[in-house]
């Protein structure tokens, strides 16, 4: 580890990550697993539809919910560089760029619920396709846009396994975080690769990637306990 690092520097520096961090794990789950579970009904485009076009706001408000974490992102992304560059300077950039990843594809995939909402906007020009067709594409985008998770989790599982490794070698981070940033790394890629390879047990590795929560481990220590002076 480089020398020199500054620990009020640190310190601040871990509080803003901690923060970002668990205001993100505040927004996601509205958008990710609430309104999902509220509108969206499995195997039933037209029920879907109507859902969405009753809660139209409700809607909105996790697409927005979900460009807010986009934003936190990059803020985050560059302060974890600050905070473990004094580790290793590629490992960290590694770390900001399969996140950086993550990201992009995130905030491409919200096209897969714009499209939906267009679909079912009762415009002029949809009049060339029956109801039922466009409520069988909505479904179809918003049915995407859970399937894209599983490619964002992989740019996911790779940063935290970096970011994992450089808190366990910091020295100035206890590495309890560490070792479960790496369990949790493990998790999204087996969740990812699972579902891709064998989708008849998705149930099971939705089950694996309910146990990624570990990760929260990581903000809630800097949070609370900070980092040490640098050795």
């Amino acid at each position: 580890m480089t020398t020199g690092a500054n620990p009020r520097s640190l310190n601040t520096t871990a509080k803003i990550v901690a923060l970002l961090t668990l205001a993100m794990t505040v927004l996601a789950p509205f958008s990710m697993i609430y309104v999902p579970s509220t509108l969206i009904v499995p195997g039933d485009a037209a029920a879907t539809a109507a859902n969405i076009a009753a809660s139209d706001t409700l809607f909105r408000l996790s697409m927005a919910s979900d460009a807010l974490v986009f934003l936190i992102e990059i803020a985050l992304i560059a302060a974890l560089y600050a905070l473990l560059k004094p580790v290793d300077k590629t490992l960290s950039l590694a770390a900001a760029f399969s996140r950086l990843a993550m990201t992009v594809v995130q905030s491409v995939n919200l096209l897969n619920r714009f499209i939906p909402l267009q679909l079912l906007s009762g415009a002029d020009y949809l009049t060339v396709f029956e109801t039922g067709q466009l409520h069988a594409l909505a479904l179809l985008f918003l049915n995407l846009h859970d399937s894209v998770a599983l490619i964002w989790g992989l740019f996911f599982g790779l940063h935290l396994a970096f970011l994992g490794y450089l808190v366990y070698k910091s020295g100035y981070i206890s590495k309890i975080p560490g070792l479960l940033l790496i369990v949790a790394a493990f998790c999204y890629l087996i969740q990812s690769f699972g579902n891709l390879l064998f989708p008849q047990y998705a149930a099971l590795f939705t089950t694996i990637g309910f146990l990624s929560m570990v990760e929260l481990a990581f903000p809630l220590w800097l949070l609370i306990k900070g980092v040490k002076e640098p050795r």
